[in-house]
């Protein structure tokens, strides 16, 4: 997912400029049974998950657990998670928030058509070594990046490819039938202005009807309007190709491994280690009762009581995630010593 500085709430409706006031963390240890729906989840599937990134923790406690954890049998998931682990809330004075996020698809060409006529741009070397770099509309605009062989892809759609960018990775649908998967290549460095924030500013809408498929509507009814208003926003992603990926996997997350719908999540490092097992628990419409494996980071994902929760590929998976914007609680499973160890006392 994209990384960016000091953004808050859901992608499309983040605050501009400001993060809400961090307190120093707290941390609770709790017991499995205080988990509400912990005895119903598939533990095994969420070991499976965990097995995918954890040889890929670089210290002793969790590679021991990792090699622990490739020895159990599915019926004895859950009992490796409650002898070997502990369910710690982290909390640090900011209200909960949990969102959605999904692999976009979107239909293009290796060619410049006339239909496909959006490019999406490999990062040049000058943007590496200049931070921040040019803004949106200057790369647009500019001609700079124009003749230099850096288009992976052309799409026809130039409003897709603003939440391909958003969400970082996605699936572009060629013309001869074959597909190519494109991830995070890096950005110009230019921090992240909400485009739902703007259209409340404007008038256009209310915050409360602001959504990814409503800002997706009034571009496209106002097309010239519509993109310059893409424009507000002066970050810009560039994209990889990625074809060491089989196609029945999903994208990569942050651990530079395939993520698991329902089952991955992005989270905030500073407070989650990348790798852990995690407890969530929401509330709305998506009501989530599950483990889940923190395996990816996000350009809004900033608390210990954050999360974007992965919901899969395609437009099904992105409605679905359009509309997750829930309160609820998540819980880091720490290996016993290093939980007990957060607390005042060491747990004594």
């Amino acid at each position: 997912m994209i990384r960016a500085l000091c953004l808050a709430g859901a992608l499309v409706m983040a605050a501009d400029v400001t993060c809400a006031a961090e307190a120093e963390p707290s941390h609770e240890v709790l017991r499995f049974d205080e988990l509400d729906g912990w005895a119903e989840d598939d533990h095994a599937a969420a070991l499976s998950v965990f097995l995918e990134t954890c040889p890929d923790m670089d210290d002793s406690d969790w590679h021991s657990l990792c090699a622990l954890g490739q020895q159990q049998k599915p019926e004895s998931a859950r009992a490796f998670f409650e002898l070997f682990f502990r369910p710690v809330l982290i909390t640090d004075g900011r209200d909960p928030l949990f969102t959605g996020y999904f692999e976009p698809e979107l239909e293009g060409s290796r060619v410049a058509t006339p239909r496909f006529r959006y490019p999406l741009y490999r990062m040049p070397p000058e943007a590496r070594n200049q931070a921040p770099w040019l803004s949106r509309r200057e790369i647009l605009t500019s001609g700079l990046m124009e003749n230099r062989g850096l288009e992976i892809a052309w799409v026809d759609d130039p409003v897709e490819l603003f939440f391909l960018q958003i969400q970082g990775s996605g699936r572009i649908h060629l013309q001869d039938g074959s597909s190519l998967r494109v991830g995070y290549g890096g950005s110009n460095g230019q921090q992240y202005r909400s485009i739902g924030v703007e259209m409340v500013r404007r008038g256009i809408y209310a915050a409360h009807q602001v959504s990814a498929q409503v800002i997706r509507s009034w571009v496209r009814r106002n097309p010239e309007a519509g993109l310059e208003l893409l424009y507000h926003n002066p970050s810009y992603v560039f994209f990889r190709e990625i074809s060491h990926v089989s196609d029945h996997l999903g994208p990569l997350g942050a651990m530079n491994r395939p993520i698991t719908p329902l089952r991955s999540i992005a989270v905030d490092p500073a407070y989650v280690r990348l790798g852990a097992p995690v407890w969530l628990e929401t509330e709305g419409e998506a009501r989530i009762r599950r483990l889940m494996v923190a395996q990816d980071t996000g350009s809004a994902i900033k608390g210990a009581q954050r999360a974007d929760v992965f919901f899969g590929t395609g437009e099904g998976a992105g409605q679905i995630a359009g509309r997750m914007r829930d309160p609820g609680r998540m819980l880091v499973l720490m290996p016993i010593q290093r939980a007990y160890a957060l607390l005042p006392d060491g747990g004594a």
